[in-house]
């Protein structure tokens, strides 16, 4: 029996036309992939769901009934819950609060966190998250902010429960807790809707695919059996997608960025290693490996207590991340609300904002024309998806301010390029338009280090990742040993798959 099944609906913004006659049609017990490239109407019709637009035309039914939320409140009083890509959580206020925003139980008068605790201490025990429930949301990491804002869904204890990329922050430990998670909502007839950019996960994991494509249902509610990746990828884009090119790349002599025993205490012990342009190198582990420690050292956010650090040239790690932009560092973050984007500003400025600003490159006058036409330029070299590049980077897709953060970067010509999750949000062709781009990148002068959760990523793009394992390098992955099954098994317990010893 359906729980939730959206009918022939039409949504128009500003003249173009999100959704045409575009729906969805999802079971009670079943975990319904909703698929399609960023600008789809992927969002929209989420938005439609949960009562945050209302729709021109078509319908919404739940349990049999035909409703019109009046708002994100109104469908989540019937049951409606969503795990937004995007975080919508208040980094002043604890976990604790986050996970009950204006829902806290009471006891007479006052909030009750006795029964707060007691309903969320199995949920974050389920996910794996152990933090203090008293600590503010906004000193956590990424991947545990993405956990709370899943566990303040699951607490609700939904009938249908909107998943937008809920695993694009996490480490694999993670993802793994979670499919168990929707493995027992599938058990309790919850009806889930499932959106994710990674498609073998989709693969392994949903029972249905809906396609939308150019705001149409191009598949609906085909069974997972009948498809295979190659078929996804078809309807998704209309025509089939071309692998990344790959050059034989190798490292080139002369300027490299090298770390010589270097240790940041709890983080990093003893790491030493040397990456130089015309190769990408990966870094990989789990959620605190270290892996992610060498772009904060790399970017001015950390100092090391031993060890050296030296960029191009022989020249010292920055102190600050000031320091390492005017060094030629360039952090390209996953998290591009919190570090990226300016999102009600136009997109040129954005792509200004390093190179022209920052940097002042462009000299003290700054000509709107000339910006206009560089971003422009950008646009086209990145695929970013708009209409001209005075819109607002908030009117963007997901996928889309992805690649204007990524724009402002390369707009600087940095000589060392640190990509943290750099497709993170970003649809199946946009992520192959990044991993193309920084393919023939390996020609130029930056020196690239790429950390990302998506081993598929790592093992398609990189030339060697390195693998940390509990702060320290336990492996060098390259050749036909760079798969998603050495990398997973490395990750775990810093051992190569034959139990070989680590390599160094």
């Amino acid at each position: 029996m359906s729980v939730l099944e959206v009918r022939g609906v039409t949504k128009t913004y500003g003249g173009v036309r999100a959704l045409s006659d575009a729906g969805i049609r999802v079971h009670g017990g079943s975990v319904h992939a909703l698929l399609g490239e960023n600008g789809a109407g992927k969002s929209t019709l989420i938005k439609i769901i949960t009562g945050a637009v209302r729709p021109e035309h078509g319908s919404l039914v739940l349990d049999g009934r035909e409703l019109a939320f009046t708002s994100t409140a109104d469908a989540a009083a019937h049951g409606v819950a969503v795990v937004s890509q995007e975080l919508n959580l208040f980094p002043d206020l604890d976990v604790l609060t986050n996970l009950f925003p204006m829902r806290e139980p009471t006891r007479g008068p006052f909030r009750d966190r006795s029964a707060m605790v007691a309903r969320a201490r199995p949920v974050l025990a389920q996910l794996g998250l152990d933090v203090d429930l008293r600590r503010p949301v906004g000193r956590l990491s990424l991947a545990q902010r993405q956990l709370v804002e899943i566990a303040k869904a699951l607490v609700t204890e939904p009938r249908v429960l909107i998943l937008d990329e809920p695993t694009s922050a996490l480490e694999a430990a993670s993802t793994e807790r979670l499919l168990g998670i929707l493995r027992a909502l599938r058990r309790r007839e919850v009806a889930v809707v499932f959106v994710s950019h990674l498609l073998e996960e989709v693969m392994a994991l949903c029972d249905e695919i809906t396609v939308l494509r150019e705001g149409r249902t191009v598949l609906s509610g085909v069974p997972r059996g009948d498809l295979d990746i190659g078929a996804v990828v078809t309807a998704m884009l209309g025509h089939a997608q071309q692998a990344v090119p790959r050059v034989a790349a190798s490292p080139r002599d002369g300027r490299t960025l090298a770390f010589d025993r270097v240790t940041v205490p709890g983080r990093l012990s003893e790491v030493s290693f040397t990456a130089g342009a015309g190769e990408v190198v990966g870094l990989a582990g789990l959620a605190g490996s270290g892996h992610r420690t060498v772009l904060e050292v790399v970017a001015g956010l950390r100092r090391p207590v031993r060890g050296r650090v030296r960029l191009p040239g022989d020249r010292p790690a920055p102190r600050r991340l000031r320091a390492a932009i005017d060094a030629g560092v360039a952090l390209v973050s996953g998290d591009r609300h919190r570090y990226g984007l300016m999102l009600d500003k136009p997109l040129w400025e954005n792509v200004a904002q390093v190179r022209s600003v920052a940097l002042a490159r462009d000299g003290a006058l700054l000509r709107a024309g000339e910006l206009r036409a560089r971003a422009a330029r950008q646009v086209t070299r990145l695929g970013i998806r708009t209409s001209h590049v005075d819109i607002p980077c908030g009117l963007l897709s997901g996928g889309n301010q992805q690649k204007t953060v990524l724009a402002k970067w390369l707009e600087a010509n940095p000589e060392v390029l640190l990509l943290d999750d750099p497709t993170r949000g970003v649809g199946v062709g946009g992520r192959h338009e990044i991993h193309t781009l920084l393919r023939t990148m390996t020609d130029g002068p930056a020196i690239m280090l790429l950390c990302s959760t998506d081993l598929d990523e790592l093992a398609q793009v990189c030339d060697r990742v390195l693998v940390f394992h509990q702060g320290r390098l336990s492996a060098t992955l390259r050749g036909d040993d760079l798969t998603q099954h050495t990398l997973l098994h490395t990750m775990n317990t810093g051992t190569l798959p034959s139990a070989s010893p680590p390599l160094r």
